[in-house]
């Protein structure tokens, strides 16, 4: 590699650390990128030239805010607000709402640097974004969570927009929190304006397929995935990591697609089930119930719980971590590659750190990053936002089609642009220079800004 190349590539990841003190996560994301992008930069010295990086580096905007609210008891809370507009080079900002005791400003810029280039690779006309809340849903009442939400759209909603900013669900964010956001919105704003949150009722402009699209997205890229080394889902044992909502439809689609989900798990352990995850008894307890994992076991007698432990110790084919940031680290890549896993596909953002993609990489696994495998949300997003648009609704049938189409096409994208930079088969590097030039290309035409 051109040492000058990789000087720049340094220098800028040395820029981001100093003015971006304290944020592990978004350092990160960015040094994920930037490894991918040197190979660009030799042939691209215009690139370097307009700082292009640096600028996608930067935020457009970053709003964080208080948001004050009362409990049933009538005591009084104080959460902090945040929203990051990244980059609207391709369109209006478009990332989800995640509403855990986690967020903090490092974690939300990790998940919108992610959302920009994810976004840039189904192709639509999206900008990145992301935010959320330290509010934690779990445990609060609906009218809890009503007036929480209602407090926090009164101060995001001067920010938003159909041709601005469009949020969505994330962790903790699901279609309750959704309908209590746009209520709030239309009751401020005095405009039914559809197309500024996604993820909606489908009662109310809400789109077929959304509830579903991440974890069928999943499901449909490793599909590809395998069908390029000639191989298929018919036969395969699949772990899923977590059970909320990407877990639970990557399941669904795994096995009408003829694998075998054989565990699923939770934060407080996994459940084991040899004949394959029973999905209603799943649904029943984590969506219905909203219970912990291990009522699982409780109902099916071929499953076993297991509290705590590692649920990538299962042996498996394919192996979806689905749950959280960095869950899969390199003890459990090299459990993975022991017990002879063969395709590691990210159903979460981020959810593999960087020393277990070395391990899995070295060990052969075909890796598949979140920025290309899980982008089935958000471009069923962009198509809600295009039925909202044209006052238009589509059948299950024909959304699903569209986003197996733009799975197939996000895989096919990463598979060729990796091979014409010279790395065969490394789908980080395809979807990390796929994506780059995309945005790269749309900022210098908008000219310095």
């Amino acid at each position: 590699m051109d040492t000058d190349v990789s000087a720049v590539v340094e220098q800028i990841y040395q820029d981001v650390l100093q003015r971006n003190p304290g944020e592990t996560e978004f350092h990160q994301a960015v040094r994920e990128v930037l490894d991918s992008l040197a190979v660009v930069l030799a042939r691209h010295r215009e690139y370097t030239e307009m700082k292009t990086i640096e600028r996608i580096c930067e935020p457009e905007r970053q709003v964080i805010f208080r948001v004050p609210w009362q409990d049933d008891r009538g005591e009084v809370w104080i959460n902090r607000g945040f929203r990051v507009e990244f980059n609207s080079a391709l369109g209006p900002y478009k990332g989800g709402l995640r509403f855990h005791p986690s967020v903090n400003l490092g974690i939300v810029k990790f998940l919108g640097f992610e959302q920009i280039f994810k976004n840039a690779l189904t192709g639509m006309p999206i900008g990145g974004g992301k935010g959320g809340s330290d509010f934690d849903p779990k445990g609060r009442s609906d009218a809890e969570v009503m007036r929480f939400c209602q407090s926090f759209m009164t101060e995001l909603y001067r920010h938003l927009g159909e041709y601005t900013d469009v949020p969505a669900g994330d962790i903790g964010v699901g279609g309750r929190e959704i309908g209590f956001l746009f209520g709030q919105y239309k009751r401020i704003t005095n405009r039914y304006e559809s197309g500024v949150l996604t993820g909606k009722g489908l009662g109310w402009g809400g789109a077929q397929v959304r509830t579903e699209a991440t974890g069928y997205g999943a499901a449909f890229f490793a599909a590809a995935m395998m069908e390029v080394r000639g191989d298929s889902f018919d036969g395969k044992r699949v772990t899923v990591s977590g059970s909320g909502n990407v877990a639970v439809y990557a399941i669904e689609k795994v096995h009408q697609l003829g694998g075998t989900v054989v565990a699923c798990s939770d934060s407080a352990g996994y459940v084991v089930d040899e004949k394959g995850i029973d999905l209603e008894v799943l649904k029943q307890v984590k969506e219905v119930e909203r219970a912990r994992i291990s009522g699982y076991a409780d109902r099916v007698a071929s499953a076993h719980f297991v509290e705590g432990g590692s649920i990538w110790d299962v042996p498996c084919d394919v192996a979806i971590p689905s749950a959280t940031q960095n869950e899969l680290d390199a003890d459990a890549a090299r459990a993975l590659i022991g017990n002879g896993c063969r395709y590691v596909v990210e159903g979460a953002n981020m959810p593999t750190t960087p020393d277990a993609v070395r391990e899995l990489r070295g060990g052969e696994v075909a890796f598949a990053p979140g920025k290309a495998a899980n982008a089935g949300g958000v471009a069923t997003s962009a198509l809600e936002m295009q039925q909202n648009a044209s006052r238009d609704r589509w059948t299950f049938e024909h959304s699903e089609q569209r986003l197996e189409e733009i799975m197939r096409a996000i895989h096919a994208r990463c598979h060729e642009t990796a091979e014409e930079y010279g790395a065969p088969g490394d789908l980080v590097l395809g979807a990390n220079v796929a994506g780059f030039l995309q945005v790269a290309e749309a900022v210098h035409a908008h000219g310095l800004v």
